[in-house]
């Protein structure tokens, strides 16, 4: 791309991902814009200059690849923070990047609603961490925090020992600062602050950060937290003892499943997760679909082929 993106020069393409990542304020937020832009700047050699036709051809050659609305969008958005850098620091002409900037993403058909799990389940996931390791009480202490806060494996891996305090004399997470730097205070269930004191008084931890690598043998690895990364691997490991497709965010997801099914009013459930609306926390939870009493079930119909 011509005066703005070589097609070869790293160093260059190193410089114009920082313009887009030092605004950012989300860890995942600056790993998910350097991956994108890493795609964009390999797919974009020899292709021409940056141009909002460009942009538009890229948007194409993403949805030929088949990925989910939310993917495209995710990549575009990082394509058009980078011509909006670009043009506040001289890069690239206003009009140019204000046209880029009217690409519009691809369009969500119906809402994903994931995956959560009911409580037998979710009791099932809790005793599976073996606690007669250090590994097995970090692992339990993590999953409390997930099902029991509902929070984002961010949250849990950035949580230190002063964000557990105590207000109107229970136990919460306190000025916990989360997506787009919204700050919220969530209420902590009794079990899942024993897994933690559990965790913390086993491995020593007095201050600092919460959850920290577990090495073989049993040491505890040194002040820095435990990884975003390494907290997916630890549900996934014991997802795959459930024989269930699971993720940290399915655990967040069912922390509103459980609680909205418990009569927990939805305001709750969204100042908990912290979403800016209560919409987003309903299709997020997809509370207009009743799977306990489901259409299909009022059909009347009983065909003896298939009768049980």
């Amino acid at each position: 791309m011509t005066g703005l993106i070589p097609s070869t020069d790293g160093g260059a393409r190193a410089r114009l991902t920082r313009l887009v990542t030092d605004t950012l304020a989300s860890p995942h937020s600056k790993r998910a814009y350097s991956q994108a832009l890493d795609e964009f700047f390999d797919w974009v050699q020899g292709k021409g200059s940056f141009s909002k036709a460009l942009v538009m051809a890229y948007k194409s050659w993403l949805e030929t690849k088949g990925l989910a609305p939310a993917t495209i969008n995710v990549r575009l958005a990082a394509v058009r923070k980078l011509a909006e850098e670009a043009s506040d620091n001289g890069f690239l002409t206003g009009d140019i990047a204000a046209a880029i900037g009217r690409v519009k993403g691809a369009k969500r058909l119906g809402v994903r609603i994931g995956n959560w799990l009911d409580i037998r389940q979710t009791e099932k996931l809790l005793s599976l961490p073996d606690l007669g390791t250090l590994k097995g009480k970090r692992d339990r202490a993590c999953l409390a925090m997930l099902v029991g806060c509902g929070l984002r494996r961010s949250e849990v891996v950035g949580l230190t020992i002063k964000h557990v305090q105590q207000r109107q004399q229970r136990w919460a997470v306190v000025d916990l600062i989360g997506k787009h730097g919204r700050i919220r205070t969530v209420p902590m269930p009794g079990w899942a602050k024993a897994a933690l004191d559990d965790w913390t008084t086993a491995a020593g931890i007095t201050q600092g950060p919460l959850f920290r690598a577990v090495y073989k043998g049993g040491t505890i690895g040194g002040p820095a937290p435990m990884t975003a990364q390494a907290l997916y691997y630890i549900v996934a490991e014991y997802a795959a003892q459930l024989d269930l497709p699971l993720g940290p965010h399915d655990l967040r997801r069912t922390f509103g499943k459980l609680a909205h099914q418990g009569g927990s009013p939805l305001e709750q459930i969204q100042l908990s997760y912290g979403h800016a609306s209560l919409t987003t926390t309903e299709r997020y939870l997809g509370v207009r679909m009743d799977f306990a009493d489901a259409p299909c079930d009022r059909l009347g119909l009983q065909p003896s082929s298939v009768r049980r």
